[in-house]
């Protein structure tokens, strides 16, 4: 399979911030962190890796696909002026941003799962991974964007992509480039709002496939919490109705059921 390399010429004159593209490297994320730790000042910063040996995804868990089939890219975010109580909607509107991307330059419609996957049906098309670079109030954002993966080569049999999905524009290139466009500009409202303003959350409850949906919810202490999701707050925060309360879920790994599941 032809893969081309992105162009970084190319996205550097549609990208008005700092943009690095490297062959290889373990984590995209972990990388900008490591920038960060040695003095540099991340804020801005773009990292896109061709093959990305380590990625991450929440919980630790990894991932890995064969060279130049993923968009992998990590961004560093200026969270100064934003109340640490506005944070979680970052991978919020990254997901927010990353359905738009592709709904642009494919066509594909896509949504978001809450907290941070972006789903075609069933089918996980995307991850995001945000990360404080503490002490600071900067944080780094990471995406992984499927778009030439193949069924035999997906790490995780869940997993699709936009050439699975039967896009016809696989352009790298161009996808990137759309995903920043889209990306910075959520960044920069959510900056200027101090953390999400009316019409982020508008735009994220049109995009989510999680409200409306029953869930179950596996909290730490594998405590499970089952109902359905009814809303997404200004913290970002989930709410799922059990039936009996109305549950308040900041973290946990989230599996959408279908009606035999209900059950289980």
């Amino acid at each position: 399979m032809n893969r081309a390399p992105l162009n970084l010429a190319s996205l550097r004159e549609q990208y008005p911030g700092r943009i690095d593209v490297v062959s290889e490297t373990g984590s995209t994320n972990a990388d900008l962190l490591a920038r960060h730790t040695a003095g540099e000042d991340i804020r801005g910063t773009v990292l896109i890796a061709e093959h990305q040996s380590a990625g991450r995804g929440r919980n630790g868990r990894s991932w890995s696909a064969p060279p130049r089939s993923q968009i992998s890219l990590s961004i560093g975010v200026a969270a100064d002026e934003v109340p640490a109580d506005g944070w979680g909607w970052l991978p919020l509107l990254t997901g927010v941003a990353l359905v738009d991307a592709v709904k642009s330059a494919t066509g594909i419609e896509a949504g978001v799962k809450w907290p941070n996957d972006v789903l075609v049906g069933t089918g996980k098309l995307a991850g995001i991974l945000a990360e404080v670079a503490a002490p600071d109030p900067v944080i780094v954002v990471g995406l992984g964007l499927n778009v030439t993966l193949t069924a035999a080569e997906a790490p995780d049999p869940r997993a699709t992509s936009l050439q699975l999905l039967g896009a016809d524009m696989l352009d790298r290139d161009t996808l990137v480039a759309d995903i920043l466009r889209q990306l910075s500009g959520r960044i920069q409202r959510w900056q200027a709002a101090q953390g999400p303003d009316a019409q982020l959350i508008a735009d994220y409850r049109r995009r989510s496939i999680t409200i409306g949906s029953r869930v179950r919810a596996l909290m730490p202490g594998d405590h499970q919490i089952t109902g359905t999701a009814v809303d997404v707050d200004d913290l970002g925060r989930l709410h799922i109705d059990t039936g009996a309360e109305l549950v308040t879920v900041s973290a946990g790994d989230i599996t959408h059921l279908r009606p035999a599941e209900d059950a289980g």
